[in-house]
């Protein structure tokens, strides 16, 4: 196990180093002087590895345009994200904001997303943002080599794409310059508070914070009844299908279809209730991908697939973020979601700064705990 720098208490102790708990780990460093983050390690349900790296806003926020908000403002600190990240590690992660296309395959999916986007846009409180109906003859501008089938797409300039896992090697590799204490193989299995001290049971003996964040992602549930937060979440599978390098053919992404800054190709997303299995994918699944990848860019057609895999999201029970303080256990914060990359300039630059003052702001109060308790009196 690797030694501590710290062997005393520490500001705050970050549970989980995927990208949410590394983004605020990051920020953290910031404003305090010691902090740590406490992993499983590899054995751990890594939903940043499965990423499909999109820095995204268009569609989100149907519900709660309090997300709508929070996701813009996240998209609006991303360049600052990536020139600290970069910085901080040598680590290009190659965040692009160039704009972002949703595709359009037939009659019925073109009057669904014109219905959907202009109901998203006219909730109140929901951000404003230019976005367009592209013809297919428009789309063809942009993408020349659109298959028969694509109608039009949906276009936004908001959105954008960078490369989730050199985001969270850049992350990690900052953690070693700047002092944060990593413990990987440190699972928690234990939380106790005592004279406003936490200690955090591992097998690589105690740890212990003035204040802890729990950034665990599945396991997060867990981890909220140990210190009094009902912390709804479950796994929702994704399949994606990489394809080999190929020469610059998309200069703008899809939803489902990217090309990475290598030159390599990312199709997905699924979106399967199966619980924790996920390992496993399926070639019904991965045959559907293909199917309107290719439909969408017939270029495709001919490029080798690498390889596929499966990854686990952490979903919520109504889809949304989880920010909260245990009410029992003062300075235990709970950050979950399923938009670790396009949340993490907020995780890092955003929600960090409250972490650290020992207060969340009141415009993350909609993504409070307690929410589920109001649906559920109702």
């Amino acid at each position: 196990m690797r030694p501590r720098r710290h062997p005393g208490v520490y500001d705050t102790a970050v549970i989980g180093g995927g990208l949410v708990g590394s983004a605020l780990a990051f920020g953290l460093r910031r404003h305090e002087e010691h902090v740590a983050v406490l992993d499983e390690g590899d054995i751990a349900y890594r939903a940043s590895r499965g990423n499909f790296g999109l820095v995204w806003v268009q569609g989100k926020g149907m519900g709660m345009p309090a997300y709508g908000r929070w996701t813009m403002a996240s998209r609006e600190r991303w360049a600052e994200f990536a020139r600290m990240l970069q910085e901080a590690s040598e680590v290009d992660v190659h965040l692009e904001q160039k704009g972002g296309l949703h595709a359009i395959l037939s009659e019925a999916e073109h009057e669904h997303r014109l219905q959907f986007m202009n109901k998203l846009l006219s909730q109140p409180g929901m951000p404003q943002y230019g976005w367009k109906m592209l013809d297919r003859t428009e789309l063809r501008d942009i993408v020349p080599g659109i298959g028969p089938d694509v109608l039009g797409a949906t276009l936004t300039h908001v959105d954008g794409i960078a490369n989730p896992l050199k985001t969270l090697r850049a992350l990690h590799i900052a953690f070693d310059r700047q002092g944060v204490d990593y413990l990987p193989l440190h699972p928690v299995t234990g939380i106790a508070r005592h004279h406003g001290v936490f200690a955090l049971g591992t097998p690589g003996g105690a740890v212990k914070a003035r204040k802890i964040a729990l950034a665990g992602g599945l396991g997060n549930k867990a981890l909220g009844e140990m210190v009094g937060l009902d912390v709804r979440v479950r796994p929702q599978r994704g399949q994606i299908i990489a394809l080999e390098r190929t020469r610059r053919l998309l200069e703008l992404p899809f939803g489902t279809l990217r090309q990475m800054d290598e030159g390599t190709w990312l199709i997905g997303d699924s979106q399967e209730e199966a619980g924790y299995a996920d390992r496993d994918v399926g070639l019904p699944v991965l045959a559907t991908l293909a199917d309107r990848a290719v439909r969408t860019l017939p270029a495709l057609k001919e490029v080798r697939v690498v390889r596929s895999w499966a990854a686990l999201r952490v979903m919520s029970q109504d889809g949304f973020p989880i920010y909260d303080e245990s009410q029992t256990h003062p300075g235990a914060f709970v950050a979950t979601c399923h938009s670790g990359v396009t949340l993490a300039a907020a995780h890092a630059l955003c929600l960090a700064p409250m972490l650290a003052q020992g207060r969340l702001d009141d415009e993350l109060a909609p993504f409070s705990t307690r929410r589920f308790h109001v649906h559920q009196a109702s």
